[in-house]
């Protein structure tokens, strides 16, 4: 006669839908720093940083001592030190390039090596890997930009000092100027992976990119007419500089959004091409 087998009351394990977002963010970062090329290209940010602040600084002095020796006239004379707070980010403009390209590389490479498959296999929700991506874009655009604007700032003090200019790292407007030139290199980072995730193309999102930073900037201003005037300010370089202006200089700056506004327009900038990026990533095969 045969036992009769007990019903086991043991709580059915839970389906895994895919890793825990920790364990993506770790894979992300393994992804990220295993090249070789990211280390160079991120050390080539903070140097090229470092040595536009310098030469900035070597510009300040040079300018200040013509003034001095009367070689420039009143309408050429430039107020120096109401320009040094900018000095330690004068190397924004080049080094917004390097991330904002790793920022498309970070997702269009992996499409064109095929490695997309294996880690949207791992990761059915895709929504993770793009967040985990964003995070790292954001972190690398303002922790490096921070940290090269500093470093920038240190090496121009003895440069200044040889013209009797004083550079205080410590003092809120070069703090300031030094955060939000952090804050828009981040924007650019995920404007970057936006692109390359709508895009999927290395070569196509660094050119659309370079186009919005660079390129329609100078095509505006060439272009009369009250229209393109109009326009080049919602460029994201030049939303940038508005949110860059201090309260006393923004009104005085009619080619320029008051500094709220800049704001408002880089943010419209991002929010669009992720919140594109992110519904394109669920709805279209890898």
């Amino acid at each position: 006669m045969s036992a009769a087998v007990k019903p086991s009351h043991a709580a059915a394990a839970p389906v895994l839908t895919g890793p825990s977002f920790v364990r993506v963010l770790t894979s992300e970062r393994i992804k990220l720093f295993s090249l070789l090329s990211t280390r160079i290209l991120l050390l080539c940010a903070v140097a090229l940083m470092i040595g536009f602040s310098a030469l900035q600084a070597w510009g300040f002095g040079q300018a200040l001592n013509a003034q001095r020796s009367g070689a420039t006239g009143p309408r050429e004379a430039i107020d120096v030190p109401s320009l040094l707070p900018q000095l330690p980010s004068a190397g924004v403009s080049f080094s917004q390039l390097i991330i904002g390209s790793l920022a498309v590389l970070m997702v269009s490479a992996e499409f064109s090596s095929g490695m997309s498959r294996a880690t949207f296999a791992a990761v059915p929700k895709r929504w993770p890997v793009l967040t985990a991506k964003a995070v790292y874009a954001v972190v690398l655009g303002f922790v490096l930009t921070y940290v090269g604007a500093y470093l920038g700032g240190l090496v121009a003090q003895p440069i200044l000092g040889n013209y009797d200019l004083h550079l205080d790292m410590a003092s809120w407007d070069v703090q300031r100027h030094m955060l939000l030139s952090a804050a828009y290199v981040a924007a650019v980072a995920l404007m970057g992976l936006g692109l390359g995730a709508l895009l999927r193309n290395s070569a196509g999102g660094i050119v659309i990119l370079v186009a919005l930073l660079f390129v329609l900037p100078i095509i505006f201003q060439l272009i009369p007419g009250d229209f393109f005037k109009e326009a080049r300010k919602y460029l994201p370089t030049n939303a940038a500089n508005a949110m860059m202006e201090t309260g006393s200089s923004a009104p005085l700056n009619t080619a320029l959004l008051e500094p709220w506004q800049g704001t408002l327009v880089l943010g419209a900038y991002v929010v669009v091409l992720l919140a594109a990026a992110f519904t394109t990533l669920k709805q279209r095969d890898v």
